[in-house]
């Protein structure tokens, strides 16, 4: 049986014309997925996993008392991940933080939590992909190689794409590479960029001053030259839509948010010019429905502490790194993230010391070392659910097989009605 239209759950672009073949309940064949996403339905673990606690395999209700057991110990628990869980999930794990008065954190912190605070200041013009798709004549990938991390976005969203007024895809646009190293995406570029590392807040400013009309005495900024950079400025100006898409080669470099801030005015200044958008590439599925659920249940985005009863914000202070690696936290729940794998050392080593829940279909490192393990069932795969798209727009996610899991929500509920009493 073929299932049409199905959301792959693996990266940003939230692809939603996959087709999937299904017989005895395990996915034999997927098509039109990229490669990332063609694994993520075809190796997706269906068979049953009992819940672990201290290694031993243990019942549900047994696994669900001790991760209660723990979080209700905890003077300062931390609740992390959210990024590869569905939006309804989310919300449970917000509840169970408001219960808790713990700290919630997101992946995005690490990545994008810079674009968070760069648009907290500037505002964020921006559009969804399907405008994109449709009306964009200038494309702008700073900091960010879509070929190899968002492998369908040319081809569905942006360079590729057949839209109402790009009727011939590629030969309607212009596209730019901003970067400081050769890529497969400034392979596909009509004009690459390549910027001296760590250069990207200085070239911003310039080309915000540019836009202004200012005139520079010198003869390069950022390793690009003068005359590169105030034809890059024209064109901006002069196409009818343009987008810049960017990714941590720019959040991640020393301007953090600063630069973000830059880049937003920027696209927000050449609105007197024409029609100019900023959006940033978003990594894992729904990491943008994690920003989306916290602020809605929050008012903010990321880094969320409620040990005073209501949420607080203050990234540097609540932000899952910093607590780690500052020995701020006493027990962690660790939900669709793996972050022994990708924490920095100091921070990783203070999370191997304390007790840790995991909620992951995966047996993965930070899995390996937790103190309860709840199996759960995949979103988008094995269970519905919603996720938000980079542009911010939500999708709902098809079960295509049954899984014997719960759902990372239910595990919530059970967890959440269990410290309640």
């Amino acid at each position: 049986m073929w299932i049409e239209n199905v959301v792959c759950p693996f990266c940003g672009c939230l692809c939603d014309d996959i087709a999937v073949e299904v017989e005895d309940n395990r996915i034999k064949s997927v098509k039109r997925a990229c490669s990332n996403g063609r694994s993520v339905f075809l190796h997706a673990p269906t068979e049953a996993r009992r819940p672990v606690v201290d290694g031993k395999e243990v019942d549900w209700p047994d696994a669900i008392d001790a991760a209660a057991r723990i979080l209700m110990k905890s003077a300062s628990p931390l609740i992390y991940g959210l990024s590869s869980t569905a939006s309804e999930a989310q919300r449970k794990a917000i509840a169970l933080a408001d219960l808790l008065g713990a700290s919630i954190d997101s992946t995005s912190s690490i990545c994008h939590g810079p674009t968070s605070i760069g648009i907290q200041s500037q505002g964020e013009p921006t559009c969804t992909l399907g405008e994109v798709k449709h009306r964009s004549d200038l494309v702008i990938f700073w900091g960010c190689n879509p070929v190899e991390a968002h492998m369908r976005h040319f081809a569905r969203y942006s360079v590729l794409a057949r839209g109402k007024f790009t009727p011939q895809g590629r030969k309607d646009r212009t596209v730019v590479v901003v970067d400081v190293r050769p890529t497969l995406t400034a392979r596909n570029a009509d004009i690459f960029l390549q910027l001296r590392p760590g250069s990207d807040y200085e070239v911003l400013i310039t080309l915000r001053a540019m836009l202004k009309g200012a005139r520079l005495d010198v003869a390069e900024v950022g390793g690009v030259s003068v005359a590169q950079l105030a034809d890059l400025v024209e064109r901006m100006k002069r196409c009818r839509f343009g987008v810049v898409f960017f990714g941590m080669g720019v959040t991640q470099t020393g301007g953090k948010h600063w630069s973000i801030a830059e880049l937003v005015a920027l696209a927000a200044e050449l609105n007197a010019h024409t029609r100019f958008n900023v959006m940033p590439m978003r990594g894992h599925g729904n990491v943008a429905g994690a920003d989306c659920t916290l602020t809605w249940q929050t008012g903010y985005p990321f880094a969320v502490n409620f040990a005073r009863g209501y949420p607080q914000y203050n990234p540097g202070e609540f932000t899952a790194v910093d607590l780690l690696a500052r020995q701020e936290v006493d027990a962690a729940l660790i939900i669709a993230s793996d972050p022994m794998a990708h924490l920095p050392r100091q921070a990783a080593e203070h999370l191997n010391r304390i007790p840790t829940i995991v909620l992951d279909p995966e047996m993965n490192l930070t899995a390996r070392v937790a103190r309860v393990v709840l199996p759960t069932a995949i979103y988008g795969i094995s269970a519905v659910g919603t996720a938000y798209r980079m542009d911010n727009i939500p999708l709902p996610l098809k079960k295509v097989v049954n899984s014997p899991q719960p759902t990372d929500e239910q595990v919530l509920d059970w967890i959440i009605e269990r410290v309640k009493t």
